[in-house]
């Protein structure tokens, strides 16, 4: 057997030494940007895995669990049988753009051009990110209203921005179950918030978690301090045909001297309950998009043309019909609403107190009164949070932990309620109500 020489012995191995020991300095050292230092955890995720493990009910995730409308899954079906399957226009496929030009220039009564202020994004999500990233830059302050939807706070980090906070607060309530409407900004604690370096504020109507959909007076007090202060409005719209009874959906970009300052955000997968399809769109003026457009074209670049070629098919049709009894968006918002009536009729009869939402997918529900036998609390982990683990584990039904939705300083305010979605088919609200139910004589004290 050959045998390598001793003084080659001892040099390949004092390469090797030398080899492991730079990678060992290599990597030692930091590796992830700072930017998204302490934006690892993500409820999502988090309730996701914990589903994967155990058979459930789930009102928590906020999607149908019925199909979409022949209409516009038939669209879907031609575009990909005899339309193009490749790539189109990178901001956004021609037929798409033009009819949420037509279709929300009418509703904003606003003329919109299709190429310079439509901007088509893989979701509403991507919408927020480029929004962020495009016009958001170090120690800028963005102003959120609590609850908020849970990545805008990451999204606003992440751009190098400073998130600043403002509480929704409940009015008291006399004998009557207490509605999102109950839910207001103290118009003075909100002007307070406003400083020289507020780049933004994030509005979401009707709002995720709590169903408030802001009156035209709400958003005009928004408006006007805007205006006052030269700040942007960045509009989440996403639940838009969902103000449920005689609630109106109020288009902040509609108000004097918003147009020009406001980013329009809206879902064609919430529009046409196909919220996999990750079709979503960003509106505004030219000066403000074109921002948005330089992020998108270097991320994501394109949308998936088959998708957008059939929410454009859909919008074309419910443009006909806007507000009519044929219209898709008026049927699921008579649909929806009825399902909401259930399951709070249901929540009330075993003692619970949901919050009615005015619009959206969901009602958060007070779960104060309910004497459960919960783990150790760990560190962070909130009453919610492991409540509503309790829940999955033991009673096969998933919630939404209502903190999650809310910043670390005012976690506490929120840590006794729970987000249910109603937007299930009637058999998977049949099996809540049964579990429900059942729990219901043990439930309470």
């Amino acid at each position: 057997m050959f045998r390598a020489p001793a003084r080659t012995i001892i040099k390949n191995n004092r390469l090797i030494s030398a080899i492991l020991h730079r990678k060992k300095v290599k990597m030692s050292r930091q590796i992830h940007a700072r930017r998204i230092e302490g934006l690892d955890k993500n409820i999502w995720v988090e309730f996701t895995n914990l589903l994967a493990d155990h058979p459930v009910v789930n009102l928590g995730q906020g999607f149908p669990d019925f199909s979409p409308p022949n209409f516009i899954k038939e669209a879907f079906t031609r575009a990909i049988n005899n339309g193009p399957n490749q790539y189109t226009r990178g901001f956004g496929h021609p037929p798409l753009v033009k009819i949420l030009a037509k279709f929300f220039g009418k509703l904003l009564g606003q003329d919109i051009d299709p190429f310079s202020e439509v901007l088509v994004t893989v979701g509403a999500y991507e919408a927020l990110f480029c929004s962020f990233q495009a016009l958001i830059d170090d120690e800028d302050e963005v102003i959120i209203i609590e609850p908020y939807f849970d990545c805008y706070e990451p999204m606003v980090r992440m751009a190098g921005g400073r998130p600043v906070y403002i509480q929704l607060h409940p009015k008291p309530v006399d004998g009557r179950l207490m509605t999102s409407a109950d839910w207001v900004l103290d118009p003075v604690e909100l002007a307070n918030k406003f400083s020289k370096r507020t780049k933004a504020i994030v509005i979401n109507t009707p709002n995720n978690p709590l169903g408030k959909v802001f009156k035209r007076e709400e958003l005009q007090v928004i408006a006007d301090l805007c205006v006052k202060h030269n700040v942007l409005c960045i509009s989440d719209e996403v639940y838009e045909w969902l103000a449920y009874d005689a609630n109106e959906h109020v288009r902040i970009a509609s108000l004097p001297g918003m147009w020009e300052r406001t980013i329009t955000i809206g879902s064609g997968g919430k529009a046409f309950s196909a919220t996999g399809w990750k079709v979503g769109w960003a509106i505004g003026h030219k000066d403000v998009i074109n921002h948005l457009q330089t992020v998108h074209q270097n991320s994501n670049y394109h949308c998936a043309t088959g998708a957008q070629q059939a929410v454009a098919e859909g919008f074309v049709k419910e443009y006909g019909c806007l507000g009519a009894p044929e219209s898709y968006f008026f049927n699921l918002r008579q649909e929806l609403q009825l399902k909401r009536d259930r399951l709070a009729a249901c929540l009330v009869s075993v003692g619970l107190k949901p919050v009615i939402p005015e619009g959206g997918y969901f009602l958060i529900v007070d779960i104060s009164a309910v004497k459960v036998d919960l783990p150790d609390s760990k560190i962070g982990q909130s009453y919610d949070y492991r409540f509503a683990k309790w829940l999955i584990i033991n009673k096969g039904l998933a919630t939404i932990p209502v903190s999650g939705f809310c910043s670390s300083e005012h976690k506490k305010d929120f840590e006794n309620f729970l987000r249910f979605c109603f937007v299930k088919e009637d058999s998977t609200l049949t099996k809540a109500e049964q579990i429900l139910q059942e729990w219901k004589i043990t439930m309470l004290t």
